[in-house]
């Protein structure tokens, strides 16, 4: 009798050190630059997730972008990586290719219909999911509406043919510059008309369809529909040249809005907003896809995948997106919200810029190579943006340039 009890006694110390043990079953999750400005949202995401999976404790870490992959590299080379990652898009294809991070596609299941299509095509590699989508961001076009009175333009553009027509109209009968559109990474632009860059290991963006696109962009700056300066214009530039009305449009993501409102409020009271339109590659324009992956040599893969979920569900997206008040969600249910939609007859401008941005963010996707592409990445793109700064600014002949810049390509490419 004295050895069952003891026996009883002992099997449930057993049991509690062993339910002891599951709840400190650990899930660290890193984020870049996000502490300590939301360190109110993660608490409270962790403290929900935490009272919802008994057994599992998230953990959450902040830390510079800089710091990301090489304390990644070193803990899966120590076998003691965290759960989950905060990785942008070319990331994502970089580490996949070096088999560090794990497709989920196993551990998610029908779960991954709740993204949007182009987040998915994002972090999908070779037909895998490699990442759980998490917040994004779409450029709006914010345009002058006394000066697209005075140049006679009814309605903003539906397509990129449009657009392109509309600005011409605005500088010829408004005499002012339409709009500034970002040339700093030219490939996305490519992508953003449905136009590849690389095929079977060479260049083809010099091909005929190439070559006409970018005599759009050469034509445009020589009919002064973009600034002189366009190529040294950068976010904060942009928006000063729209405040002073020395541009008709802005293309640009919806909470620059509030520095017009700010710094140009008689601007902004003459301001209305429009989607940027698509164009053949059916992207818009504008994104860069923030996620989490999962490292490789994570101890539990599914816990990991489970906290993913979580992190990246349509409530929580819609709430990291309030706490932020500038980030749109990867979800499609998450961007019907009423935070979003509410405001698209708002006489608040910026909120019906939020209303319109988060319409187009199916399509949003990231415009931009995948690292392991380009074997000299930085001298390749800046290459390339040399010989497509002279075409476009009418140095060289638009055909001259990117076959020049192609041949530079394929060398590399080649070796």
């Amino acid at each position: 009798m004295k050895l069952k009890k003891m026996l009883t006694v002992g099997a449930a110390v057993f049991g509690f050190a062993a339910l002891q043990a599951h709840a400190d079953t650990e899930l660290e999750f890193w984020t870049m630059n996000l502490a300590p400005k939301f360190n109110n949202y993660f608490e409270g995401a962790v403290a929900k997730f935490n009272a919802a999976n008994p057994g599992l404790k998230a953990k959450w870490v902040d830390m510079n972008w800089d710091q990301i992959q090489p304390k990644l590299i070193a803990s899966i080379a120590a076998g003691s990586p965290p759960a989950l990652v905060n990785f942008n898009v070319p990331w994502v294809h970089e580490f996949a290719a070096q088999g560090n991070i794990v497709a989920l596609d196993e551990y998610v299941g029908a779960a991954k219909n709740v993204y949007s299509v182009g987040a998915l095509k994002d972090v999908t590699v070779n037909g895998k999911m490699y990442a759980f989508p998490w917040y994004n961001s779409v450029s709006i076009i914010a345009y002058n509406k006394d000066i697209f009175a005075k140049a006679g333009v009814k309605a903003a553009p539906k397509n990129f043919d449009e657009l392109v027509a509309i600005a011409k109209q605005v500088k010829a009968k408004a005499g002012v510059a339409a709009f500034a559109p970002k040339l700093d990474n030219f490939e996305g632009w490519f992508y953003y008309a449905g136009l590849p860059m690389v095929q079977n290991g060479k260049a083809v963006f010099n091909s005929p369809k190439h070559v006409a696109f970018v005599q759009k962009f050469a034509d445009l700056y020589k009919a002064g529909v973009f600034p002189k300066d366009v190529f040294k214009m950068a976010f904060e530039q942009e928006i000063a040249a729209y405040n002073s009305g020395r541009i008709a449009m802005m293309t640009t993501a919806p909470q620059a809005l509030k520095r017009t409102e700010t710094d140009a409020k008689a601007i902004y009271d003459k301001t209305e907003v429009a989607a940027f339109p698509t164009d053949a590659g059916q992207r818009a324009f504008g994104a860069w896809l923030m996620d989490f992956v999962v490292p490789k040599g994570t101890k539990s893969p599914a816990d990991a995948a489970k906290l993913g979920l979580f992190l990246t569900s349509d409530e929580q997206q819609v709430a990291f997106s309030k706490a932020t008040e500038s980030t749109f969600p990867s979800t499609k249910k998450a961007n019907l919200d009423p935070y979003f939609q509410a405001g698209a007859k708002s006489a608040d401008v910026v909120e019906r810029a939020r209303a319109v941005a988060a319409k187009s963010m199916d399509n949003a996707r990231t415009l931009t190579i995948p690292p392991g592409v380009l074997p000299d990445g930085a001298s390749m793109n800046k290459k390339l943006q040399d010989e497509i700064q002279n075409a476009i600014e009418g140095r060289k002949p638009v055909k001259a340039a990117l076959d020049e810049a192609a041949a530079a390509w394929n060398e590399k490419l080649a070796k």
